[in-house]
């Protein structure tokens, strides 16, 4: 066997190699024998049947085979020889050969880059400062007795907040288009789900009253054949309901899982789960602002394989997103190249918070890796429940220790950065609407 490696650019490589062919003959018709003993064919005893018909049904089968496993092997003994890291998965192909008596083939491959992470203390972090308080709690009570909204039919004319049941049809040049029609359409006045001009030709309409109007669609509507377009509407409004939002009570306190019902524990239960969430936005917030800082000071060369297969994962995942929303993922169009700048993005970060941990010794530790599973278990009614569910799977613990590492990263950036606390805005933080 003979095998050289060749440097055919900063990171590609390529493996030139030759085998005997008279030892890929042997192994061949080592495999049949082993296959000829337990074959079976009609007329015929088993492990009778005549080589020259095993040969004829499975041989391609078997060269192939022994072909793949002597490449195998003679690519990784040649990589761990010369101690190099493959990047991706290396390209096969067979050569001719001069000689008849060589089986000859080349891998392409690419190797990991060299990672310089880069000089972190001139970039400014920007740490987000809150401190949940009374104003926070009873805010959030507020969105969860919203969440816990009923509603009640009314006989007066409908309003913004009331939630109403409508049959509607609508014409354009006199024919009906796609969406445009519906019965016991359900909605919400003033959360969008309809259109603005809709809503208020609704608003002021009791139920068994019906309203016909024209209405413009906006340039930019989804539907891109109605866009800017106009069409014609029949609406019957069939019930009409007003919200009704539960007391801060026992009962309410009951339903957030305080079995008491005592109103301060509820209270206090409110504000831990607070903090933590408030904690957690934050160290999102500072963790964004890290990664982007180590992807811009970086510097390293991409290969190529790492970021095809991060294209591939990529659109692997959006195929499976829509098909979860009922969507035909063969009818979409989904271009490579839409995903490439992601998948690059993706790749070089992997590299240099890899680089980043391998040199500062910043891998997971088995109580930082506890103490985050904790953190996740406080806020579940039974804790104890959820800290076994983790460490019963390695796959789950696995994502725990990742987001552990990570977080040994940005506390790593910190003390190198330059941190600046600012005054959160509570609302702004935890994505309310106004």
């Amino acid at each position: 066997m003979q095998a050289t490696i060749e440097k055919v650019s900063a990171l590609e490589r390529k493996l030139n190699a030759s085998l005997p062919a008279q030892e890929i003959d042997a192994e061949i018709q080592s495999r049949l024998k082993r296959l000829a003993r337990d074959m079976r064919m009609h007329g015929f005893r088993p492990g009778k049947v005549p080589m020259r018909l095993v040969q004829q049904q499975y041989g391609g089968q078997v060269r192939q085979e022994v072909l793949r496993d002597a490449l195998q092997k003679i690519f990784g003994e040649a990589v761990r020889q010369q101690n190099l890291r493959v990047a991706g998965f290396p390209h096969f192909e067979a050569k001719p050969s001069e000689a008849g008596d060589q089986v000859e083939f080349s891998a392409t491959f690419e190797v990991y880059p060299e990672v310089e992470v880069g000089d972190l203390s001139g970039v400014a972090i920007e740490r987000p400062v809150i401190n949940p308080g009374d104003d926070e709690v009873a805010k959030t009570i507020e969105i969860l007795r919203k969440q816990r909204v009923r509603y009640q039919p009314v006989e007066r004319a409908a309003q913004a907040g009331d939630r109403i049941t409508i049959d509607y049809r609508g014409l354009q040049e006199g024919r009906e288009f796609e969406g445009g029609s519906a019965s016991d359409h359900v909605a919400v006045l003033g959360e969008g789900r309809l259109l603005a001009d809709f809503e208020r030709q609704v608003i002021g309409l009791r139920a068994g009253e019906r309203r016909t109007f024209e209405l413009t669609f906006p340039e930019d509507y989804h539907g891109k054949e109605m866009a800017g377009k106009s069409a014609q509407f029949e609406v019957s409004v069939k019930r009409v309901e007003e919200p009704v939002m539960p007391e801060v009570d026992g009962e309410f306190a009951k339903q957030l899982g305080i079995t008491s019902g005592d109103l301060d524990k509820m209270r206090a239960d409110i504000r831990a789960n607070l903090e933590r969430e408030v904690r957690r936005r934050v160290q999102s917030r500072v963790k964004e602002q890290v990664m982007r800082a180590l992807l811009e000071n970086a510097k390293l060369e991409l290969p190529n394989s790492l970021v095809a297969v991060e294209i591939e994962r990529l659109m692997h995942g959006m195929r499976q997103d829509l098909a979860a929303r009922g969507l035909k993922t063969e009818e979409i169009p989904m271009p490579r190249e839409a995903f490439e700048p992601e998948a690059r993005k993706r790749v070089t970060l992997g590299l240099v918070v890899a680089e980043t941990v391998k040199q500062h010794g910043l891998q997971a530790k088995p109580e930082q890796i506890k103490a985050v599973v904790k953190e996740y278990a406080d806020s579940y009614e039974r804790p104890d429940e959820v800290v076994r569910w983790y460490y019963q799977s390695p796959e789950r613990l696995r994502e725990v220790e990742s987001l552990v590492l990570e977080d040994n990263v940005v506390q790593w950036a910190l003390g190198r950065a330059k941190v600046v606390d600012k005054a959160a805005d509570f609302d702004e933080l935890m994505g309310h609407t106004k």
